[in-house]
Formats: C-alpha cells, structure tokens, sequence
C-alpha cells in the first residue's frame, strides 16, 4: 500500500523531512514521494517505534494509591492472557521490522507463573537488542538470579518512599522489607543498572526525594522521579507534583550536570559531576516528550495500545489465538502505526482515559 505526497503542496523542504523520517525514497526530477512498502514499524508522524512495553498480566499483589482502586475486581480472566508462544510469535514479527528493546511489565510481572522461560525464549529472537524488567520487587529476591540467567539485562523498581508505614499506605500492603530483599538480590544476580522509579506526589512523599537521592547514591542505583499520570480515578485522584522546580534545585544543590543512561525511555537524565551518581525526569504533564515517543504498549490480552494517554487500540490477540498468517500480522501491524496519535492530552482532557494504568501495562 502506497501513499502519496505532492512536493508543490507541501514544498521541497518538507519532502525532505518528511522523505528522511518517514523512509520514502524521492525522485529527483518529479514532485512525487513515494512510501516504501517494507512493514517498518514507523508511525504516521515519522517516529520509529523500537520499544514494546510488555504486560504479561493485568494482575498484581499491591494496590497502589495511584494505580489500582481500592476493592476493583475487573481483572482480565488468565485464559485471555496471551500464551508465552503467541507473545513470541508477535515479537518475532515485530523484531526484523524495527522492534529493538522489550520490557516485561504487568499489573506485575513476576505474578505471572515460569516468567524466566518467557525471558528466555524472547532474549533468544534475533533483533532483540535489550531485554528488561519493572517490578515492585516484591517476589524478585527468588527471581532475579533465572531472570539474569534468562536473559533479563536491566530492572526497575517501584520505590516511592524508604518508611515503612508509608510504603504500606501508598501499596495497601507492608512490603519495604521484601522490595529492600528484591532489589538485594538483584544487585547481588548483576543487574545493571538498577533503577529506583519514585512517583513523587505532593504531600505524600515529596519531602522524602533528597533521603531517596541519597540513598541510590549510596546503593548505585540510578534514581528516576515520576510525575502522576491521570490514568483513570485512582490517577486522577493522585496528588500532582511538578517536577520542574524540583529539577532545578537538585541541579543547583547537588551540581548535577547532563547526564545519559541507557534504556529506551522517556527520562531526561543528570549526574553528579563524578558521575557517580544519575537521576532521571520523567515529566509527561509538565514537559512531555511525545515528539520523540518511540514505544507502544502491548496489553495481557494482545491489545496494543497506541498511546498511554489516547484510546487508539489494536487487538492482536483474536488474530494470534486463531493462528492468523504473518502477511496478516504485518498488516495489523501496519494498521497499528497508522493509529497512533500525535500526542496524549492529560493535561487538556484529563478525564479522558478511564482504564487503570494496571491494565494498559505500565
């Protein structure tokens, strides 16, 4: 399928730019741009989508303030999961057309029975250049070692506060100890490096951020702040602190200077000058970074998700379970690209998105 572009419209520098990001090849003598058919995973905006949040399950044993509804009960049934088979079929296609990182999410992840066998078989396709975790560490003391093994590279994990009564009334549950025991393990098991994710919320944990900081420094973990997003109630409901601020007496206070991490997301990093120490931003409200958004989310049940903040959507899982061709797969795939808007609207619509962030895959 072709479409094309007149450059007397548009003009010849945008042929340029939209030829460069978009892989269109031009002819030189005409005023026609012709895209290629190669199923590139590229949206309609000219941005290549190399990185697929994986959610292995919508189900998770914490009930975070800001993520799942204290008594919800609409959990997807497990036989509507996507088996470990379909998700490998689904990536294996993904892969020679541009798919470079994959990270296992949930709900969490490490509810999800033999997730090392899954690990496995997805560090194994050709093409997949970074294999990682998010986790709330819970159960990672017993699986860091055969999730390293497997074939895992990197990990985050969900740390919001270092009290533990304040741990238990953000998780609903008193678990510093075990997420303390989690990320032990995974330092012991190698994984490097280690990322702390701290949704910073406005009275509820913001005057922790420095004792946060300081302990990272000490552990070598690298230090992510999040802005609450407003992913259904419980995200709405959430206490948004503005990063900027706190980005800017960090960088005075502490001399952190640019820094860079590796991984496929969105954080905008700073170090200390001897960079021992990295923390990173993540600031979808108060500065996002759509124009570089290079993921989409791919739900328990094979719904991909286009855009954390949008409604564009795609079942892969009716094509996998009734053993669709690949031609077909590459089509819904292109399908796919096409949907995926230019940016979300947290900030205009709010209300806009009412599934809970356990469902889209975090």
């Amino acid at each position: 399928m072709y479409r094309y572009f007149t450059d007397r419209a548009f003009g010849s520098n945008y042929k340029r730019i939209l030829g460069r990001a978009l892989c269109m090849s031009t002819k030189h003598g005409g005023n026609i741009i012709m895209r290629s058919h190669a199923p590139l995973l590229v949206d309609t905006f000219g941005r290549r989508i190399e990185y697929l949040r994986l959610s292995v399950t919508d189900r998770c044993d914490l009930r975070c303030t800001y993520c799942i509804p204290k008594g919800f009960r609409g959990f997807q049934e497990p036989a509507s999961w996507l088996r470990f088979e379909e998700i490998e079929r689904l990536i294996s296609i993904m892969a020679p057309r541009g798919l470079k990182r994959v990270r296992l999410t949930g709900g969490e992840p490490l509810v999800r029975r033999d997730l090392p066998n899954l690990a496995a078989r997805l560090a194994a396709i050709p093409g997949i250049d970074d294999l990682s975790l998010s986790t709330n560490a819970t159960r990672l003391h017993a699986l860091a070692a055969p999730l390293k093994e497997a074939g895992v590279r990197r990990v985050n994990v969900s740390l919001d506060s270092l009290r533990a009564d304040r741990v238990a009334a953000i998780c609903g549950r008193d678990v510093l100890d075990k997420i303390l025991g989690g990320l032990a393990a995974a330092k012991e098991a190698g994984f490097t490096p280690i990322k702390i994710n701290m949704v910073a919320m406005r009275g509820v944990n913001d005057d922790e951020i420095d004792d946060m900081v300081d302990f990272c420094l000490e552990q070598g973990f690298v230090l992510r702040l999040i802005e609450a997003m407003p992913m259904g109630t419980t995200g709405r409901n959430t206490q948004f602190l503005d990063l900027q601020p706190i980005r800017r007496r960090l960088q005075q206070e502490r001399g952190l200077v640019a820094g860079d991490v590796p991984g496929g997301g969105p954080a905008r990093y700073m170090k200390t000058p001897d960079g021992r120490f990295s923390i990173g931003f993540i600031t979808p409200l108060s500065e996002h970074f759509c124009a570089t958004c290079n993921r989409v989310r791919l739900a328990a049940d094979g719904t991909m998700y286009l855009c954390l903040g949008q409604r564009e959507q795609l079942a892969f899982g009716p094509l996998l379970r009734r053993g669709a061709s690949d031609g077909e797969i590459v089509e819904a795939l292109r399908s796919a690209m096409s949907l995926k808007p230019e940016r979300h609207e947290f900030n205009e619509k709010p209300e806009k998105i009412s599934r809970i962030m356990a469902a889209t895959g975090g």
